[in-house]
């Protein structure tokens, strides 16, 4: 990196920072801090709400999944925009009539105190987990490329979002995201085009679709009901609507973006306009990772994305055979780039019996060159059997070091810590939060003031981010760190959305049937993950289902007298 790289870089971090502790100084009651002062318009919801989803992981992950799988990905969000009208119409009048600084205050309201304190324990979880891998994924990516202290970045984007967070509670984190999202809308454009650019003269756009095409990149919609495959139309329909309605109807790093809305109207422009961009969006990003792929059809791309991985095998007993692979894939790759032109330059004559023999040839080599890499795992492993072998995750960040101009390397980095900041930072806001109002709040016996509500939210915020910090130390790589993240969520938000649905629609059943029900599909749940039963998508069903269905069973079986709490407004919600 050059000077003005770091330049960019830093400037545009301390920017942000300081942005969102100038416009939040002063909030001082629990309305301003926690609840954001409710007078957010649609597109700051709207803005937040897709920062909040949109990690660093999305912009280190994605790409380098479809540089491997290809677009097929974005079947993960189809759901999506179903989970977002069904939650205008239900959940956010729910919430703004009772007037909630959290999601889980109206199961106490429906229920009773103890399946509150459940949910919001379920979410703390979860998301406690979670803040951690997006501090974790982008610090142990640049430590590997950079050559950087992976404890200090750990400890660095941590610190920064710690800062303006607990400093300016809801609203900071709401008035950062517009200018983080900015930054990253600016940065992924910028390295498309120039990927696009970087592309031989008489290599066209269509042309590089269709390369990517002949290697199975572009191969988007999979009808297919085999559960064995994690990506499908139905599992991202169905599996991924249940997802996307635990995630953003229950999930308080979400609730509490929305709930800063001024208005009903406002929240739910906010939510559709997150649900009519977030699926171009991802597949922009993926397709971004397939122009990866075609640029690295006519360059040289290593056998490895991973640094620090190359670099222990080298330094190994099996060097001199990781070279010889290196060779003989440096050969492999040249024969693949003068086949790709090739290809390219027949693609004028369809029909013709070349772009076919070309066609054919090119999925040989990357066949060829498919093993070559796997091989070069194995070298990996057995040289050092804790080095992490999958390289997705590097792939778009040695790209832009390597290929990017200077100054611009300075923007895409920004682009990478300004997710992490934005993401994370609504995932601590969230958790100081619900803990300050559901457990703290709750449970504390005598009255307290505004101001103490909110420097206990603040001391719950940062006790939040240090445990993070700590998770984000000691964590270590997944397969993919963009699934590792859904999987996580996948394994708690069915039975906590399951909960949810039971108190919107089915009177019938109350809180002692519903609290038991919980329990026991968790358990489930996490049985079904560790023995991998089922591809993770499909928990959310699974855990939606169970749990209705054993808290109706349970219910039927102890005939309950309790009464629901609710009155008579509420009951006609």
């Amino acid at each position: 990196m050059q000077l003005i790289d770091w330049i960019v870089l830093i400037g545009t971090l301390i920017f942000i920072a300081g942005y969102g502790v100038y416009k939040t100084r002063g909030s001082k009651n629990v309305k301003d801090y926690i609840g954001g002062g409710n007078d957010a318009q649609w597109w700051t919801i709207g803005l937040s709400v897709m920062a909040t989803q949109a990690s660093a992981i999305t912009f280190l992950s994605t790409p380098g999944q479809a540089y491997h799988d290809g677009m097929g990905f974005v079947q993960f969000y189809f759901g999506l925009p179903i989970a977002m009208v069904i939650i205008c119409l239900v959940f956010i009048p729910i919430y703004h009539k009772l007037k909630v600084y959290t999601a889980y205050e109206y199961l106490e309201t429906r229920f009773d105190l103890k399946t509150r304190t459940l949910t919001a324990l379920l979410f703390l979880v979860q998301r406690g987990l979670a803040a951690g891998i997006t501090i974790f994924a982008p610090a142990i990516i640049l430590s590997a490329v950079l050559g950087w202290n992976l404890n200090t970045l750990t400890i660095l984007i941590g610190v920064v979002v710690i800062i303006y967070t607990v400093s300016g509670g809801t609203k900071a984190v709401n008035v950062t995201q517009k200018q983080q999202m900015a930054v990253i809308f600016a940065g992924m454009f910028t390295a498309f085009f120039l990927i696009v650019s970087y592309l031989p003269e008489n290599i066209s756009f269509s042309n590089a679709l269709q390369i990517a095409g002949a290697n199975g990149k572009m191969d988007i919609l999979d009808f297919s009901f085999d559960l064995s495959n994690r990506y499908t139309f139905w599992s991202g329909i169905i599996g991924g609507t249940f997802l996307a309605l635990s995630y953003f109807g229950t999930d308080q790093s979400q609730v509490q973006r929305y709930l800063t809305g001024k208005s009903v109207k406002e929240m739910q422009l906010g939510l559709i306009f997150n649900g009519l961009l977030k699926v171009p969006m991802q597949f922009f990003i993926l397709l971004t990772g397939v122009m990866v792929f075609v640029f690295y059809q006519f360059n040289q791309a290593p056998l490895n994305f991973n640094p620090a991985a190359q670099e222990a095998v080298l330094n190994s007993e099996y060097s001199g055979e990781y070279r010889d692979l290196m060779e003989s894939n440096e050969a492999l790759q040249v024969e693949k780039h003068s086949t790709a032109i090739r290809y390219g330059e027949s693609l004028e004559i369809p029909s013709s019996f070349e772009n076919l023999q070309y066609r054919n040839k090119m999925k040989e080599l990357d066949a060829a060159e498919i093993g070559n890499r796997e091989r070069a795992r194995e070298l990996i492993l057995a040289s050092n059997d804790a080095m992490e072998t999958n390289d997705k995750d590097y792939v778009f960040i040695h790209f832009i070091l390597n290929n990017l101009p200077r100054g611009l390397i300075g923007l895409l980095l920004a682009v990478i810590l300004s997710a992490a900041m934005s993401s994370t930072a609504s995932e601590l806001n969230a958790l100081g939060s619900t803990t300050t109002i559901d457990l703290y709040k709750r449970n504390v016996r005598e009255e307290k003031s505004d101001e103490h509500y909110v420097k206990a939210s603040k001391l719950f915020t940062l006790v939040w981010g240090i445990i993070a910090i700590i998770f984000a130390s000691f964590a270590n790589l997944f397969d993919n760190l963009i699934q590792l993240v859904n999987i996580i969520g996948s394994i708690f938000y069915g039975n906590v959305l399951g909960i949810f649905l039971l108190a919107f629609f089915i009177k019938y059943v109350q809180s002692n049937a519903v609290f038991v029900a919980a329990l026991i599909t968790q358990a489930i749940i996490v049985l079904l993950w560790l023995f991998d039963i089922m591809p993770f998508l499909w928990l959310n069903l699974v855990g939606c289902a169970l749990v209705m269905l054993i808290a109706f069973l349970l219910q039927t079986s102890i005939h309950s007298p309790e009464k629901i709490t609710l009155d008579d407004d509420n009951e006609n919600l």
